[in-house]
C-alpha cells in the first residue's frame, strides 16, 4: 500500500489544494493531507478551524484522510509511514522554492521521496494568500473555495471588521 503526505497550512484550503489532493488521491492508495498546526502571525483561521474545512472538502472520498502535526514535515511523514511527499506546482517561482525544500528534506529523510504534481490551469493564478486578500477586501471567492469555505471566510472578515492586520493588503485594493 503506497501512502502520501500531502503537507499544508490551507490558510484556507482552495480548488488548487483539492485538484492536487484528488489527483494524489487517484495515484496512490492513502492521501494523509497534514495541517500544519502550530499557531503562527498571518494565520486567518485556527488550527482546528483549518483541519475542519479540509475534512469537510474531503469528507466523500474514503482514501483521504486529514489530521494536524507540527515539526519537520519529514519527520511526520516518516512517522505516519507515508512514503512520499506531494506538493503542487503552480509557477516556476513554486518548482525553486519546492526544489531547495526536497533537496533539504532528503538530506534529513533520503527514504521519503517528494512527487510534485503541477496544478490544472485553471488553479495556477490560486494561492491562499490571494484567497485570503480578496475575501478581506470584500471580493467574490466562489470560484476559488468550496462553498463552506467562502462561508468561513465571510465570517471571518465580518468578526474583524475592516481593521484587521492578519492580511496584508498590498495588491489587491489600489
Amino acid at each position: 500500500m503506497t501512502t502520501v503526505l500531502f503537507p499544508g497550512t490551507f490558510d484556507p484550503i482552495h480548488y488548487g489544494h483539492i485538484n492536487i489532493a484528488k489527483r494524489a488521491a487517484d495515484l496512490f492508495d492513502e492521501v494523509i493531507l497534514a495541517v500544519y498546526a502550530r499557531e503562527q502571525d498571518n494565520i486567518l483561521f485556527s488550527p482546528e478551524e483549518r483541519i475542519a474545512l479540509v475534512v469537510e472538502s474531503f469528507k466523500n472520498i474514503g482514501n483521504i484522510s486529514v489530521t494536524g502535526y507540527t515539526g519537520l514535515t519529514v519527520k511526520f511523514a516518516k512517522k505516519v509511514g507515508a512514503q512520499s511527499i506531494v506538493r503542487g506546482l503552480r509557477v516556476f517561482s513554486d518548482f525553486e522554492y519546492e526544489f531547495r525544500m526536497a533537496l533539504a528534506n532528503n538530506r534529513l529523510q533520503p527514504d521519503i521521496d517528494v512527487i510534485a504534481l503541477i496544478t490544472s490551469e485553471e488553479h495556477t493564478f490560486l494561492s491562499s494568500t490571494t484567497v485570503r486578500e480578496i475575501a478581506a477586501l470584500g471580493g467574490d471567492v466562489s470560484s476559488m473555495v468550496p462553498p463552506h469555505v467562502e462561508a468561513a471566510l465571510k465570517k471571518r472578515f465580518n468578526i474583524l471588521g475592516n481593521d484587521q492586520d492578519i492580511v496584508p493588503l498590498t495588491s489587491l485594493r489600489d
